[in-house]
């Protein structure tokens, strides 16, 4: 991975090749982490042990590992772990974001964000759904606004927001905030701390299994806010086991209270996943991956392509080219097709020779 994580030294360098060489090693060139992230070899293990006990009869505590998986996620955004609730999906965040609003309220969204944020919003049906393009969106929140809800980074072209104009913005508004970090979550540096609500998938950039997601909520647990717990069963109660008949005497004094019931197989290799992430390091992530999606950026304009403009971004999308999807599958090259684009997402277990590759497939 010649040159793909800098520093005054090769150690660092060395460590996260080593590290990765030994959890990874995928059969085709993958560039498809936008749409589902590998799972390392530790995460494989663990679910197949786990698997293992349980048709065995003798179960492992897979709770523990939810516990775990919230505490690593709580620690890779930079807040207690307290605040935050462990699922399977944001759009059920969303809904319970949206429910929390008063009737009429404006929320303010990005033209074509992902339908899990955006649609709950919708199905509300007396809510003002103000829709305006991303590179406005902080310059358009105002007086009225109640909520602003964005993705940190576009699923579909990789384009980030200024997150930082936006906290501004909805400070001085007195709006809350709600940003999807499921495309951004373990390789974009987040300070969850400066927005009301952040949700997450994990099967992308953090390499969990599908059916794990994680909402941020508010120090109040978003009593100020109106948040209610509106699906909470046992799992969500202060004392769980005590809370499996009738209605659950006490909540969660933590945004537990806002957890559904876990996928616990799922949980169990994303604790393994989390933990690699923080092993690594994401601002080591960020250059790695960064630094290839620049590579890529180079050769399309070699090639007389222009990428969408999405500076920073790991995620690279190239207008007129998604055609060429099935033929890069066929080369054994994994990237999507989204909306005639073709969109490249660039990541840990990545090389320059996985640029390369795509790269001379295109110029065939």
């Amino acid at each position: 991975m010649d040159g793909e994580v800098s520093g005054p030294h090769s150690g660092p360098m060395e460590s996260f090749e080593n590290l990765v060489r030994t959890e990874f090693a995928p059969k085709t060139t993958y560039l498809n982490t936008a749409s589902t992230g590998l799972l390392p070899a530790r995460t494989l293990v663990a679910m197949r042990d786990a698997a293992a006990s349980a048709a065995a009869g003798l179960p492992s505590d897979m709770f523990a590992d939810v516990e775990a998986s919230r505490s690593a996620f709580a620690r890779i955004v930079g807040v207690p772990a307290t605040r935050v609730a462990a699922g399977a999906s944001v759009a059920t965040y969303t809904g319970l974001v949206a429910a929390s609003l008063p009737e009429g309220a404006e929320v303010l969204t990005a033209e074509a964000d992902f339908s899990s944020l955006v649609n709950p919003l919708h199905m509300r049906g007396d809510l003002k759904v103000r829709s305006v393009p991303l590179e406005r969106i902080a310059e358009s929140v105002g007086p009225q606004t109640a909520l602003v809800a964005v993705s940190a980074v576009q699923s579909a072209d990789g384009r980030i927001v200024d997150l930082a104009a936006l906290r501004d913005a909805a400070r001085a508004h007195g709006a809350r905030t709600l940003i999807d970090a499921s495309q951004s979550n373990g390789w974009l540096p987040l300070a969850a701390d400066d927005f009301d609500y952040v949700a997450a998938i994990a099967h992308k950039w953090v390499l969990c299994p599908r059916g794990v997601a994680f909402l941020v909520v508010p120090e109040d647990l978003g009593e100020s806010a109106g948040l209610t717990p509106l699906f909470a069963g046992w799992a969500s109660g202060e004392h769980p086991w005590d809370s499996c008949y009738g209605p659950v005497e006490e909540l969660a004094n933590s945004a537990r209270r806002f957890d559904e019931s876990p996928a616990l197989f799922s949980y169990t290799g994303a604790r393994h996943s989390l933990a690699l992430i923080e092993e690594l390091g994401v601002e080591a992530v960020h250059a790695h991956d960064t630094a290839l999606a620049d590579r890529f950026r180079a050769g399309l304009g070699s090639l007389g392509h222009e990428p969408v403009p999405a500076p920073g971004s790991a995620i690279v999308s190239v207008p007129g080219l998604g055609h060429r999807q099935e033929e890069l599958g066929r080369a054994g090259i994994q990237v999507s097709d989204r909306a005639g684009n073709l969109r490249a997402a660039f990541h840990l277990y990545n090389t320059a020779a996985d640029v390369d590759r795509l790269l001379d497939v295109l110029a065939g």
